[in-house]
């Protein structure tokens, strides 16, 4: 299991989802004063959050089941986008503010996600292959 490629990039998917919702994503002044937005701000996004986790740790435990691996895979991408639409979208309510260093963290998850779908891939491969000289 930690052999493979795969779980590295997703376990790194893990830890950097994880570190979003304790480090800011966008910082600046509202009408309310100074915040910072994290995906810990709201409950959609704290749920998209935690679910993105979640879905990088179940693929690493799935390594039986290349195929649904990879749909997952897909899955994560597409729940990170979305995570990273309602962060961007939720930086309208700043008057004035900038990203922060740490906005990194949201922005490299799918492609975590993208090069563990790669190695599946070359996995499910290298399977075929083997199916045919037998």
């Amino acid at each position: 299991m930690i052999q493979r490629i795969q779980t590295i990039w997703l376990l790194l998917a893990v830890a950097c989802t994880l570190a979003s919702l304790k480090f800011s994503f966008y910082s600046g002044s509202t009408e309310k004063g100074f915040e910072e937005l994290n995906t810990a701000s709201g409950f959609l996004l704290l749920l998209l959050t935690v679910a993105t986790a979640l879905t990088a740790a179940i693929i690493v435990f799935l390594f039986k089941k290349r195929k649904l691996q990879m749909q997952l895979s897909w899955l994560g991408i597409v729940l990170q986008s979305s995570v990273i639409g309602l962060l961007i979208s939720k930086t309208n309510d700043f008057t004035q503010g900038n990203f922060s260093l740490t906005s990194l963290f949201a922005f490299v998850v799918p492609v975590f996600f993208l090069l563990a779908w790669i190695g599946i891939r070359k996995d499910e491969k290298l399977v075929k292959s083997m199916d045919r000289l037998r």
